[in-house]
């Protein structure tokens, strides 16, 4: 059974009237201007982008801005390695500058890394044994307010056992995870993992409030791709009646837009807006903004991918995980890095936040990202 807990979903209502009259559900119509010195990025995309690195990195403005371009290019250079590599590749991400480094379980792998471009790591364990080790974990009977992701960085499948851990079988969990060394680490973590949404505004129905994800659409129809643990609990919103749900399992969800507006961009939260021109899967590294109607403009880094979270109301798998603020009211908002969309708001920890690949929920839906 579904449980809406009181206090999520928080939505200003100056982001209703928004919602309601000129926009399109969380999308604003104003003209979208680049970042100085960031192609693709709105000026105040680029400026909460540059804080954020300047703060967590320690580096100055201009190294920042430097940053953000360069890990553009270096994720469509991980993509290209790894679709040259294949099997011999053991996932990648980007560093600390935005450069791309590759995992390689060989030496001659490595050279052609080098030649391609990135930075070469060997390591000791495949693709397929961390899946192995994921799917053994996986198969134990899940625990609540636990995730299993995948960190390239050190090579593991990380774990997370929150303090509020409960249901399943918690001891044989840990247990499958020693019995499989060091392809896993175990990581404890405080406060429940638990879904965003929650009574409220912004989009609205049935006493429930969402944020918004992406426009879409398909044959001439408006849709909006949101969080399916929002379009399964409410019927009629707003902005349009819901149209499909995937949830658990999957969480997202498809909204039919009758609200006559339906642009390609994110509102920024003070009159401006994000273009989004396309979308990608997510690496790690890559420095990520999110948009929501509690925390509105925030900005981040994607830390794992394809993590699975035991959420109270039931298992969500291959979600993107990110140091972003996320809050209640959040849910179903956007996860993007400048111009191109990355993920829809699912959940959050006490520091970490989850996000539905956008890719996976267009394709599921036959719809396409308006202009």
């Amino acid at each position: 059974m579904r449980k809406i807990v009181k206090g999520r979903r928080l939505v200003a209502r100056s982001a209703i009237t928004l919602v309601a009259g000129a926009t399109a559900a969380g999308f604003l119509i104003a003209p979208v201007a680049s970042a100085t010195g960031v192609d693709g990025y709105a000026p105040e995309v680029a400026e909460v982008a540059i804080s954020e690195l300047t703060s967590s990195e320690g580096v100055s403005p201009a190294e920042a801005a430097e940053i953000l371009r360069t890990q553009d290019v270096s994720v469509r250079t991980l993509g290209r390695i790894s679709d040259t590599l294949g099997a011999r590749v053991a996932g990648g991400y980007l560093d600390a500058k935005g450069k791309p480094v590759v995992n390689v379980l060989d030496t001659a792998a490595a050279e052609q890394v080098r030649a391609a471009g990135a930075e070469a790591k060997l390591v000791r364990h495949s693709t397929a044994a961390l899946a192995s080790a994921q799917d053994a974990l996986e198969s134990v009977p899940a625990v609540t307010h636990t995730s299993i992701g995948l960190d390239p960085k050190t090579n593991q499948v990380v774990l997370s056992v929150s303090d509020a851990a409960t249901g399943g079988d918690l001891a044989g969990l840990l247990r499958t995870a020693d019995r499989l060394g060091d392809r896993v680490r175990v990581e404890r973590v405080r406060g429940e993992m638990h879904l965003a949404i929650y009574n409220g505004e912004a989009i609205t129905g049935g006493g429930t409030r969402c944020s918004v994800g992406f426009n879409a659409n398909k044959g001439g129809q408006n849709y909006i791709v949101d969080a399916g643990h929002c379009t399964r609990a409410v019927s009629q919103w707003n902005v349009g009646p819901s149209q499909g749900a995937s949830f658990p399992t999957n969480d997202y969800g498809l909204i039919r837009n009758t609200s006559g507006s339906a642009p390609g961009a994110v509102t920024l939260w003070n009159g401006s807006t994000q273009k989004i021109s396309s979308h990608a899967e997510a690496t790690v590294g890559q420095r990520i903004q999110k948009s929501g109607s509690t925390t509105r403009l925030t900005s981040g880094s994607v830390q794992r991918l394809n993590v699975t979270v035991n959420y109270s109301e039931g298992a969500v798998h291959q979600l993107i995980q990110t140091n972003a603020l996320v809050n209640p009211g959040d849910s179903g908002g956007c996860l993007f890095s400048g111009s191109v969309g990355l993920g829809i708001t699912s959940g959050k920890s006490s520091s970490t936040s989850y996000f539905q690949p956008v890719g996976e929920a267009l394709t599921a839906y036959g719809v396409t990202l308006n202009p």
